[in-house]
């Protein structure tokens, strides 16, 4: 584990393994780079993987501000410049899938392939609006404990939740989710909901990429990895059976097998 200040942020990353090719691994808001801790055990005896947490979660500092999806993009660019890892396959799941397009489309020669896994490349739909920024503002007055049951299901798949087999699991990130600071929360939030489209560039990605979307997803579903996938001109699309957004968490096996097929050989 290390820390790295870049854009004016200390970002905390995972390190595990290594080889002559990278993997960044960014994560999805409201969780931390541990939801990817499956995919690199498996992967770093090949590749050195790489995790980082993003501004205001998990052992990141918690800024003042730069919570803005174009901050957030420019965090990544100065932590795979600054960790000297380019160009490297780049994994990012919801808000890492925000980031991964980006870099794509404006910085292609960091990029060796891009795995967008649970993520949309339009603006949040002004019917999901609304329903975030009354969660976002319990959070900040209240507390998590009132809306905890409206936002995992956001996250997981009622199969996973309901499952007795895994309800140490469930509570677990239940714990991690209360634990997350409500002030960056809520800042990382509004940035998210105020994120532009990117659908209409997405055909200057021209890296190799990989749609992945959990079957059940319903915070980023099926449809949106699809028209991710038709707009990429050298894209795939790949459903995980039975998996909500968090699809590394509920199939770890499925989603590391996937990645490492594609990483070893690009389309």
């Amino acid at each position: 584990m290390a820390d790295i200040t870049v854009n004016g942020a200390r970002l905390h990353y995972e390190e595990m393994g290594s080889g002559p090719e990278t993997i960044i691994f960014s994560h999805s808001y409201l969780v931390d780079s541990s939801h990817f801790y499956p995919q690199m055990q498996e992967l770093r005896t090949r590749y050195r993987c790489i995790a980082y947490d993003h501004r205001g979660h998990g052992r990141s500092e918690v800024t003042a501000g730069g919570y803005d999806m174009e901050n957030l993009y420019a965090d990544a660019v100065a932590l795979i410049e600054g960790l000297e890892c380019a160009p490297c396959h780049f994994v990012g799941l919801s808000t890492g899938g925000f980031i991964g397009m980006r870099i794509g489309i404006r910085q292609p020669k960091l990029l060796k392939t891009l795995v967008l896994m649970d993520t949309s490349a339009d603006a949040e739909p002004e019917e999901n609006v609304k329903q975030y920024k009354l969660l976002m503002f319990v959070v900040r007055w209240i507390g998590y404990w009132p809306v905890i049951g409206k936002v995992l299901p956001l996250l997981f798949s009622k199969r996973f939740l309901e499952d007795p087999a895994r309800q140490k699991e469930v509570r677990e990130w239940k714990r991690r989710l209360m634990a997350n600071d409500r002030k960056a929360m809520v800042k990382f939030g509004q940035g998210i909901l105020s994120r532009s489209s990117v659908y209409d560039q997405l055909d200057q990605i021209e890296i190799p990429t990989l749609v992945i979307v959990g079957e059940a997803d319903t915070s980023t579903p099926k449809v949106k990895a699809e028209r991710i996938a038709n707009r990429i001109p050298v894209a795939m699309l790949l459903v995980i059976p039975n998996a909500g957004h968090l699809c590394t968490v509920e199939e770890p096996a499925a989603v590391t097998s996937t990645i490492q097929e594609f990483v070893t050989a690009p389309i």
